[in-house]
């Protein structure tokens, strides 16, 4: 875990002087090595929040540790996408009411997504009174303000504006990886599907200026990392309504510039905006990994239609296969929502039929889960939860037995793989592809963080091969 010059950073001075303060203030509450705890729920681009978090507390002097018991600030950065996460995060906040009544003096943040809800905030705000600062999606650059003036005795915060219209840029960053990371590209969503609450909670689309990003990317090209993901609500949508002439297919053709041996992955990708000009990119940059995350959701026309999606089944099916005559090893990957309000089994079985025609390489598959303040939200829905089970089974069952065909079909092929892990024995390591396959195999520990061609040997739960010399 690496964090760069103190001096360097430029996000606001006043953010800074708190800073500056706290290094010396949490020392005289906590002690020479105060500790911190965050735990981060839910999507890529929340994990790559937390990393500025932490980037933060370290330059106010914390360590981290995994434990929140033995933590002198613990910070849950959480998600709203669906209520099972929310379920988990309340469960959490009231354990850490017993850690209150050992040390007083521990401090408990809640902030991301599922705090940006105003109901969210008003119940925590009444129903846990020992939940220190609460605050929204777009004030990350505020923890150190909002952590300064709680420990100096001031009282309960919460602050969930929505009104940044301009990225802050220059957080500091602390990555919880060195061959692996994220960089943000754009921030929120104009598209208001009707079941996703991620509108009303990050807010409007916001882009990153390129000269930004392209700096970052430097940095971690620089650093080491060999497989660097994009990030953004909608990636495709990168550069909407700015004053920067630049689209996604343009930043990933700048990004492809870059000197190095570094892979460019990004998600996620929406229908409507994948463009015949960003498949050409990604046909024509050698960095550019074969792998499309593109969500359809639905394979029926009515259902996408009830989900505000703007794009139908024939569309879809005309992108897959725009990209795989433009790629034609590209892995797709998607995901799928059963069971929306008002689906039939019929319905169903065009996502079915669907899924038998692309044949994914993956699927993130949920049961539909109610949103407050969306519109699915107060859709009729009268199918049952135990219904919507054995669709969704069905689902699984289908997508298994492809993944097990696509994965055989590989054997005797090589791959150029990013050495990325350690392998479950001795002497084994693991990696992925271009297309994000998972593979193990026989090397020295040495080779981690190296680009090696693979040759596929054999499929039992997980691709394995050998290196070719």
């Amino acid at each position: 875990m690496q964090i760069s010059n103190f001096e360097k950073y430029v996000f606001p001075p006043e953010q800074m002087a708190y800073i500056k303060q706290l290094k010396s203030l949490t020392r005289r509450i906590y002690g020479d090595n105060p500790k911190a705890c965050v735990v981060t729920y839910g999507c890529q681009q929340n994990v790559s929040d937390s990393e500025h978090y932490k980037g933060m507390l370290s330059l106010m002097g914390f360590e981290f540790i995994n434990e929140p018991s033995q933590a002198d600030f613990i910070l849950y950065n959480t998600c709203a996408v669906r209520g099972h996460a929310e379920d988990r995060v309340y469960g959490n906040i009231g354990v850490v009411k017993n850690y209150k009544r050992k040390r007083e003096n521990i401090i408990l943040a809640v902030c991301g997504c599922m705090a940006q809800q105003s109901h969210v905030a008003e119940r925590i705000r009444k129903s846990y009174p020992y939940v220190d600062i609460v605050f929204g999606t777009q004030l990350q650059h505020r923890l150190p303000e909002f952590l300064y003036k709680r420990l100096s005795g001031g009282g309960r915060i919460f602050e969930l504006s929505l009104e940044n219209k301009e990225i802050v840029e220059d957080i500091p960053i602390s990555r919880d990886g060195e061959l692996k990371g994220w960089l943000p590209i754009m921030y929120g969503c104009n598209n208001f599907c009707t079941y996703c609450i991620v509108p009303y909670v990050r807010g409007r689309e916001r882009s990153r200026h390129p000269v930004k990003i392209l700096a970052e990317a430097r940095e971690m090209v620089k650093a080491g990392f060999k497989d660097i993901t994009l990030l953004g609500q909608n990636v495709n949508s990168y550069g909407k309504g700015c004053d920067f002439n630049m689209d996604f297919a343009d930043l990933i053709r700048e990004i492809n510039n870059i000197e190095g041996d570094f892979r460019i992955r990004f998600m996620t990708s929406h229908p409507k905006d994948c463009t015949l000009k960003l498949l050409d990119a990604m046909r024509d940059c050698e960095k550019v990994a074969h792998h499309l995350h593109l969500p359809f959701q639905s394979g029926s026309d009515r259902i996408l239609k009830q989900m505000n999606r703007h794009y139908d089944r024939k569309t879809y099916l005309e992108l897959i296969e725009a990209a795989r005559e433009r790629i034609p090893d590209i892995s797709i990957t998607s995901d799928i929502i059963v069971g929306f309000p008002g689906e039939t089994y019929d319905d169903f079985k065009e996502t079915l039929s669907l899924v038998e025609k692309v044949r994914f390489s993956s699927l993130f598959t949920f049961i539909y889960s109610p949103r407050e303040g969306t519109p699915a939200s107060v859709m009729d829905d009268p199918i049952s939860r135990e219904e919507k089970g054995k669709w969704f089974n069905e689902l699984l069952a289908l997508q298994d037995k492809i993944a097990k065909e696509n994965s055989k079909s590989f054997i005797g092929k090589t791959f150029r793989v990013l050495c990325d892990d350690y392998g479950k024995a001795p002497g084994i390591m693991s990696g992925h592809t271009s297309g994000n396959c998972s593979v193990e195999f026989e090397a020295d520990k040495n080779m981690l963080g190296e680009f090696l061609d693979i040759e596929i040997t054999d499929y039992t739960n997980m691709l394995s091969g050998k290196i070719v010399k």
